[in-house]
C-alpha cells in the first residue's frame, strides 16, 4: 500500500542556529504531534560553522518526522528555502524561521485561508490586526519602509503586499512547487520573487495578520544585504521582461 503523504511539511532554513534550533524543533514537534497525524520538518542547514547540524541530527534521532538537508557551503536563505520546499512531500508547505519570531501556533490562521481557497497564505506584520510583541530597532524599521517603496516601484506586482519579508508563509503543495521552481534569488530577497511568480501565475495569495516578536540576533547585514536585495529586485524585473515567470494562469493545488 502506498504511504500517505504528510499533511504538512515545515521547512526551516538554518545558518549558525545552534543556540536556537533545538528549542524551536522541540516546540514545532510538540505542536505538530498534537495537531497532525502525518507531518514532517525539513531543516536545511546552509553551511553552518557551529553545531547546527549536530542539533538537527539530535532532533532527528528524537522524532522520525524531522530530517536534515545539509548544504555543502553557505549559499543564502533563498537557496536553502528553495531546496527544502522542492524536497517537501506534504499536502501543504510552511516556511518558518529558526527563531520562531512568528510562533508556530499561528499556523491555523494560515491553514484557514487555504481551506477557504487560497493557494498561498503569508503572515503579515503590517496589518491592523497584527500583534507585534517587540518592535525592530528604528534603523531596521526605516530600512523596511524604504525597501517597501522601492519594491513597489521596481515590481508593480508587489503593490498589494504590505509585508513580503515575514518568514511565515504557507503554500498548497502544487503552488509551492510551481513558484519555487521558478525562483532564482538565493539570498534574503527571495520572497518578492516568489510572490511575483505567484501573481504572474494567477495564484490567490492571502495576507494574514500574525503575532510576531523581534529577535535581535538577526543574520541580516543592514548595508550589504540591503544592497543585494535591491539588486535582486532589479534582477527579478529583468527576468520578468524576458518572460521567465510566464506560466499558464490558474490556481493549482486547491
Amino acid at each position: 500500500m502506498a504511504q500517505l503523504r504528510p499533511e504538512i511539511s515545515i521547512v526551516i532554513p538554518a545558518y549558525n542556529e545552534e543556540q536556537r534550533l533545538g528549542s524551536t524543533l522541540a516546540r514545532v514537534a510538540a505542536f505538530c504531534g498534537e495537531r497532525f497525524g502525518r507531518w514532517e520538518v525539513i531543516v536545511v542547514d546552509d553551511g553552518s560553522t557551529d553545531g547546527t547540524i549536530q542539533v538537527a541530527e539530535q532532533a532527528a534521532g528524537s522524532w522520525a518526522q524531522v530530517r536534515l538537508l545539509p548544504n555543502a557551503r553557505h549559499r543564502g536563505k533563498g537557496y536553502a528555502v528553495r531546496r527544502g520546499v522542492l524536497a517537501a512531500g506534504g499536502e501543504a508547505v510552511l516556511l518558518s524561521d529558526a527563531d520562531l519570531s512568528t510562533p508556530i501556533e499561528e499556523l491555523p490562521k494560515l491553514q484557514d485561508r487555504l481551506v477557504d481557497g487560497a493557494d498561498i497564505a503569508i503572515g503579515s506584520r503590517n496589518m491592523p490586526e497584527s500583534e507585534i510583541g517587540t518592535q525592530q530597532p528604528l534603523y531596521r524599521r526605516v530600512m523596511g519602509v524604504v525597501y517597501w517603496w522601492l519594491r513597489m516601484l521596481i515590481l508593480p506586482t508587489m503593490r498589494g503586499f504590505g509585508d513580503t519579508q515575514c518568514g511565515f508563509k504557507l503554500f498548497q503543495s502544487a503552488a509551492a512547487q510551481r513558484v519555487f521552481g521558478l525562483q532564482t534569488v538565493e539570498g534574503f530577497g527571495f520572497d518578492p520573487e516568489v510572490l511575483h511568480a505567484a501573481v504572474r501565475a494567477g495564484l490567490r495569495v492571502d495576507q494574514v495578520p500574525i503575532r510576531w516578536l523581534d529577535d535581535r540576533r538577526s543574520k541580516v547585514n543592514p548595508v550589504r544585504d540591503s544592497l543585494v536585495m535591491l539588486a535582486d529586485l532589479w534582477r527579478v524585473r529583468l527576468h520578468d521582461r524576458r518572460g521567465a515567470y510566464e506560466t499558464t494562469p490558474g490556481a493549482s493545488g486547491t
